[in-house]
């Protein structure tokens, strides 16, 4: 269906709108071949996605290469380097959150034991250089290969060495949609630092404890654009997505590269449809964005023991207790949140918002996420609610050491 002007963009994001708030998580990994400890190759993988077509996956081709899997609304795709990822599907609460992703990893480590391959789930990869990592044929991945490192110095690392856990939530109307783009992008510095985990680079400590962030913030299309700060609306975003240069437009099988030419120019031209819309919405790669629902795209990809960390504190905090964690942040100043996204990487948890440190605050929304999810009364068969996926950020916050400062201070 055809673009005609910037309403049917605010339109699109109107029809987002849910009567139910819904949760969807997408956590990406690391494939290694265990006896060299390198990154595996497009061949393995074929290896790995093929034998799980066992548990019910059916295939996802690009010409004749298979380059994903999907089952009930959920999808397993690759990642330029090959890092494996599971869009999960819509679930209700953490807990069904939780169980797809620990049968997916069930199904995974099944694979990979007879493959002679693991993974790693960290926010960038500890050991590989850059140059050694395999790639795949996915032709948008070619194209991004060529174009990205033009405007962001850093775009193949991000592209090749970094996993992240992405949160997608609902919003039920603007007014909701305003207030949770508020929170997360308020809370951009904190997220980063909280569930920082990636401070090694080639077997070496960076100087930083999320790599993967200082990676993001130097990559092109990325960032925390400051409008973002500034009361977000539909009208904003839309102007925001219409101005935003075009990466490609998949056309004939191909994606051919409209130089210099925003969204905007596409309407003009009579070109824009919601294909097309939709394609450039995936290549805005902000800490956080909206299509029509809002991605969360700050959180280093960790372990099991903190895997459910996240997506249960943002639930708590956005879904359980909205209006008392926005009563918290709303009156930061922009200035010190921009300024704390530029440190927050490196300073983890002493970085300061509002003259008190990220551990203070952390543990502020903490108990706001907890009220949240008690609220929400989410229970288990054994009468456990969501809080249950907190314990590992009780553990940061008790000892203050985030899992990057544990990697550092375990031996290697």
């Amino acid at each position: 269906m055809k673009i005609n002007n910037k309403e049917d963009i605010i339109n699109y994001f109107k029809s987002g709108y849910k009567d139910k708030q819904l949760i969807g998580v997408e956590n990406e990994k690391f494939l290694f071949d265990k006896k060299s400890n390198s990154r595996a190759n497009y061949d393995q993988v074929k290896n790995i996605l093929n034998f799980l077509r066992s548990f019910g996956w059916k295939e996802i081709y690009e010409d004749s290469n298979i380059i994903g899997l999907n089952k009930s609304g959920q999808s397993i795709t690759l990642e330029p380097g090959n890092q494996i990822e599971l869009a999960g599907g819509l679930c209700e609460n953490i807990h069904q959150v939780c169980s797809e992703s620990f049968v997916f990893q069930k199904q995974l480590d099944e694979a990979c034991e007879k493959f002679g391959l693991k993974t790693v789930s960290i926010g960038y990869d500890p050991i590989t250089d850059i140059k050694n990592v395999p790639n795949n044929p996915k032709k948008r991945y070619l194209v991004m290969t060529k174009e990205m490192p033009k405007n962001g110095e850093l775009s193949l690392e991000m592209m090749y060495q970094t996993c992240g856990t992405q949160i997608n939530l609902d919003y039920i109307s603007e007014e909701d949609f305003k207030k949770k783009f508020k929170i997360i992008s308020y809370l951009t510095p904190l997220t980063i630092a909280l569930f920082s985990n990636s401070a090694i680079k080639k077997n070496t400590p960076t100087g930083f404890l999320s790599y993967r962030s200082k990676v993001w913030q130097k990559t092109s299309r990325g960032g925390l654009p400051e409008i973002f700060l500034q009361d977000m609306d539909f009208e904003k975003y839309a102007d925001f997505s219409l101005d935003f240069q075009l990466l490609f437009l998949y056309e004939n099988n191909q994606y051919n590269l409209p130089r210099d030419k925003s969204f905007r120019d596409l309407i003009k031209e009579g070109k824009a449809n919601y294909e097309n819309f939709e394609l450039h919405l995936s290549t805005i790669f902000t800490e956080l964005r909206l299509k029509k629902y809002i991605e969360i795209r700050s959180i280093d990809a960790c372990e099991w023991d903190c895997h459910c960390a996240g997506p249960a504190f943002f639930i708590g905090l956005i879904y359980g207790n909205l209006n008392e964690t926005f009563e918290l942040i709303k009156d930061w100043s922009k200035e010190d949140i921009m300024q704390a996204y530029k440190t927050s990487y490196k300073d983890g948890l002493k970085t300061i918002i509002n003259k008190k440190d990220l551990l203070y605050w952390s543990k502020e929304l903490l108990k706001i996420s907890k009220k949240g999810l008690e609220k929400r009364s989410f229970r288990t068969t054994t009468n456990s609610d969501e809080r249950i996926y907190l314990k590992n950020i009780e553990n940061i916050l008790s000892k203050n050491l985030t899992k990057a400062e544990q990697a550092l201070i375990e031996p290697r």
